[in-house]
């Protein structure tokens, strides 16, 4: 993109023209400094092939390698280390196979989002025409937003395609799959990749089903405002609306109000969560076979006080495990519906760290600790929840290591093995604190999350405590 400086105006442009320059000079400069760094971080992905040179491409050598670079980086700049993992690869694509894009960012011509909309045109295409594309991309992206760049980049990628779209499409779907993204106030987008006609004939059944529904509800609403007229005139009154269904909706004395895109994530969360799948290959009759049976599983902290007075969970909220807060409806329901024993937690009053468990059913002690204490997977920077991780000795069992909670902590099954083979070295001292280093010699440490305190300091207005007759016994 080529940018000229106007001449001098009256009407106070001139103040604006210098911080238009002052804006195109630094977004130049962004630019520059976004590149170099995509540079160095395609060195680095190349340092960890290099050091497995000669070994097959699918070696778990090349993996733990690459693995090792991420997590130096990571552990050193306070990031995940898949993050940094997925960001070397993606520098390594744009340094090798986009030049002409790379070059052209680095000369400030080029924002980060015009190399994204380059580099995500250009993948599908195979190796020996992306270098093609590269060159025709950066010139086609002379004086367009990277929105209206988009088309034209498919329309030329399409171009240089040596396979139809059917035999693309037939390899595009061994990429289908579901992924959670985090989001804020306890809310979380869930997405599938599918194949477009399944996902839009998903899309539509929801759209059927809730405008169903939502039919179902207005003639419901119709019908009790005819039957409030009639009994009205009897002298006497009830109400019967309500929602058709209880997919996360209103109780059957509250009128159902929710919008239809409402309606049609609760059919969604219905469906999955309660729904046996078809293709069950375990099933042996009629019934739902062993994937029908199986249901959700969440690892939830939820502290006593929350539970007795939901209405100051902000001091000490609930907990979804590697997610972050959730609200204290959610959490005492599912405190009363679990058939799953609690595990009590005694923590300590100021530092917060576990002190002891219990439970009134017989389990595994050293296991309900470990899950007390270190709640997610304790790699450096990583929130795998402690149920989904494995319990590892720190310091290996073959080797002498004791099997107590002064040896053991939760790894998800990622840095499980990458402890295992590659460089990083780790010790537990007392707390169940890790002291990791890594293959620089640079030294990180990673303390058990402590609960909150029990000793708080308020402002002098709070309301006043429940009585005793509106507390509710806590769930252990």
């Amino acid at each position: 993109m080529t940018f000229e400086t106007p001449p001098p105006t009256e009407d106070g442009a001139d103040a604006l023209s210098s911080v238009l320059a002052e804006v195109r000079g630094v977004d130049a400069e962004v630019a520059s400094a976004e590149a170099r760094r995509t540079r160095a971080l395609a060195r680095a992905g190349h340092l960890a092939l290099d050091a497995t040179a000669g070994m097959r491409a699918s070696s778990k050598a090349a993996e733990m390698a690459l693995r090792e670079v991420a997590s130096e980086i990571a552990a050193a700049s306070c990031l995940s280390d898949r993050s940094v993992q997925s960001q070397i690869g993606r520098a390594m694509t744009v340094a090798d196979d986009f030049p002409a894009t790379l070059d052209a960012w680095e000369a400030g011509a080029l924002s980060r989002a015009h190399v994204q909309v380059i580099v995500d045109a250009g993948m599908p295409l195979p190796l020996e025409r992306r270098h093609e594309f590269d060159v025709l991309a950066v010139a086609t992206a002379d004086g367009l937003s990277p929105g209206r760049l988009k088309p034209r980049l498919a329309a030329l990628a399409e171009s240089l395609q040596p396979t139809t779209i059917t035999e693309r499409h037939r390899q595009g779907r061994e990429t289908r799959c579901v992924r959670v993204v985090a989001g804020e106030n306890g809310m979380s987008d869930l997405v599938a990749t599918l194949p477009t006609v399944l996902a839009v004939g998903i899309y539509d059944r929801l759209v059927q089903q809730s405008a169903a529904l939502i039919d179902a509800r207005a003639e419901r609403h119709h019908a009790s405002e005819g039957e409030v007229r009639g009994a009205s005139a009897r002298g006497r009154v009830r109400d019967v609306s309500g929602p058709v269904g209880n997919a996360g909706g209103s109780s059957a004395t509250t009128p159902d109000a929710r919008s239809a895109d409402q309606v049609r994530a609760d059919i969604l969360a219905d469906l999955l969560l309660t729904a046996a799948p078809e293709a069950d290959p375990t099933r042996v009759d009629d019934g739902p076979g062993t994937l029908g049976a199986i249901r959700a599983r969440v690892q939830v902290v939820v502290p006593a006080l929350t539970m007795l007075a939901p209405t100051a969970e902000n001091l000490d909220p609930a907990e979804l495990v590697g997610h972050g807060p959730i609200d204290a409806t959610t959490a005492r329901a599912l405190a009363e519906a679990t058939a799953l024993p609690w595990d009590r937690v005694v923590t300590h009053p100021v530092s917060g760290s576990v002190l002891r468990t219990d439970t009134y059913q017989r389990t595994a002690a050293i296991d309900r600790h470990l899950r007390a204490r270190d709640r997610h997977c304790r790699w450096p920077g990583c929130i795998s929840p402690a149920v989904r991780c494995e319990v590892d000795h720190t310091h290996d069992y073959a080797l002498g290591g004791a099997t107590d909670v002064g040896n053991l902590s939760h790894l998800c099954q990622r840095h499980h093995t990458q402890k295992q083979f590659t460089r990083w070295k780790v010790r537990q001292l007392a707390g169940g604190v890790l002291e990791w280093t890594s293959p620089t010699g640079r030294v990180y440490i990673d303390e058990p999350l402590p609960y909150a305190s029990a000793v708080r300091f308020l402002p002098d207005e709070q309301p006043p405590p429940p009585s005793p007759g509106d507390r509710e016994p806590a769930p252990f």
